[in-house]
């Protein structure tokens, strides 16, 4: 794996679009000692309460003097080995933990990788199914058959079996009692319920407001659950629990796109909570929070914000594509909006040819939007730069991946060619995708951030050769930015292009987009 991470980094610090120089220093943001961001340690193996035989042999303890009762499995726990993207898509709806769930953790983090599986390798992938699961055609196996009874079971069964009683009987016999809490009222399981939160100094007077849709996920053993928070940060977990469960963030939003990048090329990336009372979890993150978690909660509810507000009832653009793969990186400073996971760059016959038989590999699990968190110490600043690069991922939505290769050519080639000059000098052939989207990308970020924070417009990007200040002009003398991007079409690929196509799909409006560009004259 570390060769295939090599691949994908050199790919993206090359492909780097956007605002920010690059920086070769290494390292890692520092933790604050309470969450840990590194690779699980784990303990012991466990005796899993929630096997058949288990559940058994607790129906007998409880109940000595009944027959034998037939316990019939409801599901099993498994674990995959996926080797490729096909394989990935395969197990793609199931809630897929990288870790065994039947072992102690003596450290938590935020991946695991088996020792015994190669680092250039994707780990073991486990997962709880229904017992008559249909499996794909990828490698597994099957560890366990359980029992796992459902919140519509009756508190007693009709043949007078208190299940509750049973499943706490099981944690007693396989060793597990000291996970037994009573929750609840009168003892009776509960769902795990409560809220997660986040603070902006700037907004809403300080006070903690919702991480919004965002998985939280719960499990004891094998009983595993998930759901979204809403868009103020309230969860209830699906299933209810009688003994203490661990509770995960996962960075995969309800709104279509994955927070990424662990050490390992996982889909979302995940911050543990602890394990603690299944009556439920508040949890309130700030800026002196861990860094990791904070920021990653940040492009959360940055990226929930911008997608949310693309709707037809407020900004009326075109959304980022489903299935967005957003990276952070800590040690660099530049972003990008490269678009890899959904067909960029390496598709490109010379970029291929290059990569060879990682460029599959890396077309999966490579990031769309990379975020150098470098020096974004703040709400503000990540709100930012999140805003810029969703912008161009809307853009790329529009156009499509022969246009964008053009673009991050460009960028690759003028940075070479320029002495390390982001955006080129604007006399370089293709520098008219660069304007077109540069432009977009700096009056839309300097937008949202007026709407969020107040004050006046900010003038991100107007120090560049080409000017985001048409567009915040065309802004202020009543041209959309719906229509501005509406006429962002893929032939559209120089600001003349743009001012005709504008200039004709809203005639009434020529002259305030004729004055907005001869104001502004770019130099591409």
């Amino acid at each position: 794996m570390d060769r295939l991470f090599g691949f994908i980094v050199l790919a993206v610090a090359v492909m780097s679009c956007s605002k920010g120089g690059f920086d070769s220093s290494s390292g890692s943001s520092p933790d604050d000692g309470q969450v840990s961001h590194g690779m699980i340690v784990l303990g012991e193996r466990l005796e899993n309460p929630y096997t058949t035989e288990n559940i058994s042999a607790a129906i007998a303890s409880v109940y000595p003097t009944r027959g034998r009762v037939e316990v019939k499995p409801t599901h099993l726990y498994v674990r995959f080995l996926p080797v490729d993207q096909n394989d990935f898509d395969l197990i793609s709806d199931l809630d897929l933990s990288d870790y065994p769930l039947d072992y102690a953790i003596v450290k938590d983090g935020d991946y695991y990788h088996d020792p015994q599986i190669d680092d250039e390798k994707v780990t073991w992938q486990y997962a709880v199914v229904p017992h008559d699961y249909v499996f794909p055609d990828i490698y597994y196996e099957v560890i366990d058959e359980c029992f796992i009874t459902e919140n519509d079971a009756p508190e007693r069964s009709a043949d007078g079996i208190d299940w509750e009683a049973v499943e706490r009987e099981a944690y007693r016999l396989t060793g597990n009692a000291d996970m037994l809490v009573a929750a609840g009222a009168r003892g009776k399981k509960v769902q795990p319920s409560g809220r997660i939160t986040i603070v902006d100094d700037r907004v809403n007077g300080g006070k903690p407001f919702g991480l919004a849709g965002v998985r939280v996920r719960c499990n004891t053993f094998v009983k595993y659950s998930h759901t979204y928070t809403d868009r103020d940060g309230y969860y209830t977990i699906p299933k209810k629990y009688s003994a203490k469960v661990r509770y995960r963030l996962i960075y995969k939003n309800e709104k279509g796109f994955a927070i990424g990048f662990n050490k390992l090329l996982v889909p979302a990336s995940t911050s543990a909570l602890g394990k603690t009372s299944p009556n439920g979890l508040d949890y309130t993150i700030t800026a002196d929070s861990d860094r990791t978690m904070f920021t990653r909660s940040v492009v959360n509810n940055a990226a929930y914000d911008y997608i949310t507000r693309c709707s037809s009832d407020d900004m009326g653009i075109t959304p980022p594509p489903a299935d967005l793969r957003i990276w952070l990186f800590h040690s660099l400073d530049a972003s990008s909006a490269v678009m890899i996971h959904h067909g960029t760059v390496v598709e490109s016959k010379y970029i291929k040819k290059f990569l060879g038989v990682f460029s599959s590999v890396i077309a999966f699990f490579a990031p769309d939007i990379t975020l150098g968190t470098k020096g974004l110490d703040d709400y503000d600043s990540i709100y930012s730069a999140v805003c810029h690069e969703l912008a161009h991922a809307s853009h790329f939505a529009q156009v499509g991946r022969e246009y964008w290769d053009r673009y991050i050519m460009y960028i690759m080639k003028s940075y070479a060619t320029s002495g390390g000059m982001t955006y080129g000098t604007g006399n370089e052939t293709d520098a008219g995708y660069c304007a077109v989207g540069e432009m977009w990308a700096y009056y839309l970020e300097s937008i949202m951030y007026k709407e969020r924070y107040g004050g006046n417009v900010p003038s991100f990007g107007s120090s560049n050769w080409f000017s985001p200040q048409i567009f915040r002009v065309l802004d202020e003398r009543g041209v959309t930015r719906s229509e501005i991007l509406g006429a962002m079409q893929s032939d559209v690929t120089d600001t003349d292009l743009l001012k005709g196509r504008l200039v004709s799909m809203y005639p009434d409006k020529g002259t305030v987009i004729n004055q907005a560009f001869n104001r502004y004259r770019c130099s591409e």
